[in-house]
C-alpha cells in the first residue's frame, strides 16, 4: 500500500489567478470611468463627428421627373416613387436642427398660444441633450421628425453610416419620448425640384428603411436673421395654397424667428390657414408611434449615460476652474513670499540670533538595510565644519548595514543595533541615545556638504524655534525620473518650504535633511508611528506646541531619489497616504485656540489644498489638453495648456535661480508634466481611496542603488552655483 501511495502522482493544485488588489483597481476604474463619459460627451455633442461639408448642386439626370416637379412629401417606401403636396388653407411649420433649451421653449410656447402643431425636426445629439423638449413637443401635439443624428450631408456617406445616423437617432427619441418617426428630412436640404443624382439615391435609400422624405416648399430663410418683417413676408404662400415651410429652432439666435412666429401665425390663421402636422394635413396616421420593451429601455438607458456624461464633465470643468484658481493662487503666493524669504535670509546684516550656534550636534542616521549607502553617508559626515557625533541606529538590518559602519572605525561614530521596529522606534532611540541638545536627523541614504550641519543648526540661536527644514536635493538626476524629481524638489519643495516658512506653517521637516531642539522632541512625546509620514506629523505637532519651525536653505543634503516607476510610486504612496493620516491626526487643531487654532486654521487648509486637493485636480489641466486635442476647439485647448505651462516654466526658473541651479533639467518640463503629474495622479488618488475604504498601508522600504556618492562639494562644485 505505501508503495502504491509513493507512486501515485500528485494532483497539481490549479494556479491561483493574480488577481489586482482593490487599491490599484479602484484609481484604474475610475480613470476608465472619467475617460468614458468625456468620450460619450464628446460623441453626444457631436465634436468628434461634425461634418460640415456640403455637396455642390449636381445633374439631376436620375431623379424622377414626377418627384422634381411634384410636391414637398417624398414617398419611396416599398419601391414606389409617390410624390404629395399640402392642401390648400393648411400650412405644415417645420423647425430645424433643434431642440434648443433657449429658443425651442419659446417656439413652443408661440405654438401653444395660437393653438397651432408643427414638425420638429430634430438632431439625435440634441434630443439626447435636452429629452424634456422633446417629450414637451409630443405631449402638446406636435409631430417629430428626424434630421440624422449628427447632420452631416448623407450624400458623403455610405449606407453604413446612413443607418447609423437613423438608428442613433431613434435610440434618442425611443428614450426622450418613448416613440419611433417615420418621418425624416435630410440635413441642407431645400425644395423638391432641388433634388440632383448625389441627393436622390439617399432618398431613395431611406425610403426602403421606412421613411417618408419631408423637404419644403417655402424657405423663411430665418437662418439668415434678415428681420422680422421679411421672414414673415418669405414664408407667407400665395393663393391660399397649402406648403411645407421651413423655419429653425436651433442653431443660432432665433429671436428673429419666436417674434415672427407669432406675428405670422395671427396673420395666417386671420386668413383661414391651419397649421398642422404632415399626417394632419395629408388625414395619415401619425408618424411618431410609441416603442415598448427592450427599445424605450435602451432609449431610456441612452438618455441616463448623457446625462451622467453631461453631469461629469460639469464637475470636471468646475474642478478645472478650481483647480486653475488654486494653482494660480500657489503660484502667486510662492513667487510673492519665496521671494521674501531670500531677500530676508540673504540680507548681509541677518542673524538668527545674537550669537552664532557653535555647541555639538548629534546626528542621527536610522539604517535598514542601507549596505549601498551608508559608507557614503557616514564619510560625509565625517568632513562637517560643525561638532557633532554620529549615531548609526541600525533597525534589524540583514545585509551588514552595522558591519560596514563598524569597520570603518571612525571616530565620533557609533552604531546602535536593535531589533527592526520601524524608523520612528530607531529615531526614538537616537535620541535617548544622543549626547547633546541639538539632533540632526538624516536618511540613510543621504550624503551632506561639509557645511550642512552648521548652516541647518544656526536658526536654534533664536530659542522660538524648534524644528529646522534643511534643503533636500536630489543627487541621482542623471537619469530622466531622476531628472523630473529634480525639478520637483527645487520647485514643488524648497519653494514651498519658503513660502510656509513666512507663513510660519511650515508642513515637514524632510527625514533627509532636518534638526531639532531636543526640548521640543520631548515635549511633544518623540517620534510617532500614529502615520506613515512621521515627519509631517512630528512638525505638525511642534507647531500646535508654539515651536517655530523655519527653512535653512543652505543647509544642503544630496539624496537618492528612486530610479524606478514602481519604487516612485511605492515612496509617494506612502507620502501620500502618510500626509492625509496626519492632516487627520492634527484635525482637531481647526478649533483650538493659541498656536495650535493658528496652524489648525492656516497650516492645515493650506496644506489640505496645495498637498491633497490641488494635485489631484491637476490632471485636469491634461485631461481637457486631450479632449480638446479630439473634440475641438483644438488651437485654443493648446494655447490655454501652453499657457498653464508658461506659468509653471516662470516659476520652475524662479526656484533655480534662487537655488542657483542650472536651468537646463527645465528642458524636459513638458514632458514632466505630462506623464510625471499623471503618476502621481494616480498615486494621490489610491491613497485617497485606500484612506476612504479603511485600508492600511505598510511601511515600503525602497530599494537602493548606491548612486550618491559624495557631496557635489566633494567634485569640485564648492561654489554657491550648483550644477544641473
Amino acid at each position: 500500500m505505501a508503495s502504491r501511495l509513493r507512486g501515485r502522482r500528485r494532483t497539481p493544485s490549479p494556479a491561483r489567478r493574480p488577481r489586482l488588489p482593490l487599491r490599484y483597481l479602484l484609481p484604474v476604474l475610475v480613470l476608465c470611468a472619467t475617460l468614458a463619459m468625456l468620450m460619450l460627451r464628446g460623441y453626444v455633442h457631436s465634436e468628434i463627428l461634425a461634418d460640415h461639408r456640403i455637396r455642390p448642386e449636381s445633374a439631376h439626370d436620375q431623379v424622377p421627373a414626377k418627384i422634381l416637379d411634384g410636391g414637398p412629401v417624398i414617398d419611396t417606401r416599398g419601391g414606389a416613387v409617390t410624390s404629395l403636396r399640402i392642401p390648400d388653407h393648411r400650412i405644415v411649420l417645420t423647425f430645424d436642427d433643434g431642440p434648443d433649451p433657449t429658443w425651442t421653449p419659446k417656439v413652443l410656447d408661440v405654438l401653444k398660444r395660437h393653438h397651432a402643431h408643427a414638425v420638429f425636426f430634430v438632431t439625435g445629439t440634441m434630443t439626447s441633450r435636452h429629452p424634456d423638449l422633446v417629450r414637451r413637443m409630443v405631449a402638446e401635439g406636435h409631430e417629430v421628425g428626424v434630421h440624422t443624428f449628427g447632420h452631416p450631408d448623407l450624400s458623403y456617406h455610405s449606407t453604413r453610416r446612413i443607418d447609423w445616423e437613423l438608428s442613433q437617432s431613434q435610440l434618442a427619441l425611443a428614450g426622450a419620448a418613448g416613440i419611433r418617426s417615420s418621418l425624416f428630412r435630410p440635413p441642407y436640404s431645400s425644395f423638391a425640384d432641388a433634388m440632383d443624382d448625389r441627393s436622390w439615391p439617399v432618398t431613395e435609400y431611406v425610403g426602403s428603411r421606412g421613411y417618408l422624405t419631408v423637404v419644403d416648399d417655402i424657405d423663411s430663410e430665418d437662418w439668415r436673421r434678415p428681420g422680422v418683417a421679411r421672414i414673415i413676408r418669405n414664408a407667407t404662400p400665395h393663393g391660399g395654397k397649402g406648403a411645407v415651410v421651413l423655419m429653425h429652432d436651433s442653431g443660432g439666435d432665433r429671436h428673429q424667428t419666436v417674434q415672427a412666429l407669432d406675428r405670422y401665425l395671427s396673420r395666417l390663421q386671420q386668413q383661414g390657414y391651419a397649421f398642422q402636422t404632415v399626417t394632419e394635413a395629408l388625414k395619415a396616421p401619425s408618424a411618431d408611434t410609441p416603442v415598448s420593451g427592450l427599445d424605450r429601455w435602451k432609449g431610456k438607458v441612452w438618455i441616463f449615460l448623457v446625462r451622467a456624461a453631461d453631469d461629469v464633465t460639469g464637475a470636471l470643468v468646475a474642478g478645472l476652474a478650481v483647480t486653475g484658481v488654486l494653482v494660480l493662487a500657489r503660484f502667486a503666493l510662492m513667487l510673492l513670499l519665496a521671494g521674501v524669504h531670500a531677500r530676508r535670509t540673504r540680507r548681509p546684516d541677518f542673524r538668527w540670533g545674537e550669537e552664532s550656534v557653535t555647541e555639538p550636534v548629534s546626528v542621527l542616521v536610522p539604517a535598514y538595510n542601507e549596505a549601498k549607502c551608508i559608507e557614503n553617508t557616514v564619510r560625509s559626515l565625517m568632513r562637517s565644519e560643525h561638532p557633532i557625533e554620529v549615531l548609526v541606529v541600525d533597525d534589524g538590518s540583514t545585509d551588514g548595514t552595522a558591519g560596514i559602519v563598524a569597520a570603518l572605525d571612525l571616530p565620533n561614530v557609533r552604531v546602535i543595533r536593535q531589533a527592526n521596529a520601524g524608523k520612528p522606534a530607531a529615531l526614538n532611540r537616537g535620541v535617548a541615545e544622543a549626547r547633546y541638545d541639538l539632533i540632526v536627523m538624516m536618511d540613510g541614504d543621504t550624503v551632506f556638504e561639509p557645511s550642512t550641519v552648521r548652516e541647518l543648526v544656526q536658526p536654534f540661536a533664536d530659542p522660538r524655534v524648534g524644528a529646522v527644514a534643511g534643503n533636500a536635493k536630489v543627487g541621482n538626476k542623471h537619469r530622466l525620473i531622476g531628472a523630473w524629481q529634480h525639478i520637483e524638489y527645487v520647485m514643488g519643495f524648497n519653494l514651498d518650504r519658503r513660502m510656509y516658512d513666512i507663513l510660519r506653517c511650515m508642513p515637514t521637516i524632510p527625514g533627509a535633511v532636518g534638526a531639532f531642539r531636543r526640548a521640543a522632541l520631548h515635549r511633544v512625546g518623540g517620534m510617532s508611528d500614529d502615520t506613515l509620514a512621521e515627519d509631517t506629523d512630528i512638525t505638525m505637532a511642534l507647531h500646535r506646541d508654539g515651536w517655530r519651525v523655519v527653512y535653512a536653505e543652505r543647509a544642503r543634503a544630496w539624496t537618492e531619489a528612486p530610479e524606478s516607476v514602481q519604487q516612485l510610486w511605492s515612496q509617494r504612496y506612502r507620502w501620500s497616504y502618510g500626509t492625509m493620516q496626519a492632516i487627520w491626526k492634527h484635525r482637531r487643531a481647526l478649533f483650538e485656540r493659541g498656536p495650535s487654532g493658528r496652524f489648525g486654521r492656516v497650516g492645515l487648509p493650506l496644506v489640505s489644498l496645495f498637498m491633497v486637493l490641488a494635485p489631484l485636480l491637476a490632471p485636469l489641466i491634461d485631461l481637457f489638453l486631450v479632449y480638446g486635442l479630439v473634440f475641438g476647439p483644438t488651437v485654443k485647448t493648446i494655447g490655454a495648456w501652453c499657457g498653464v505651462l508658461a506659468v509653471q516654466a516662470v516659476c520652475a526658473a524662479y526656484a533655480f535661480a534662487l537655488d542657483r541651479e542650472r536651468l537646463t533639467p527645465l528642458l524636459s518640463l513638458p514632458l514632466q508634466q505630462i506623464l510625471y503629474r499623471q503618476l502621481m495622479y494616480v498615486v494621490l488618488l489610491q491613497s485617497w481611496i485606500t484612506a476612504l475604504t479603511g485600508g492600511r498601508l505598510r511601511w515600503q522600504k525602497l530599494r537602493r542603488m548606491g548612486g550618491v556618492a559624495a557631496p557635489p562639494a566633494e567634485r569640485n562644485l564648492s561654489s554657491p552655483l550648483r550644477t544641473g
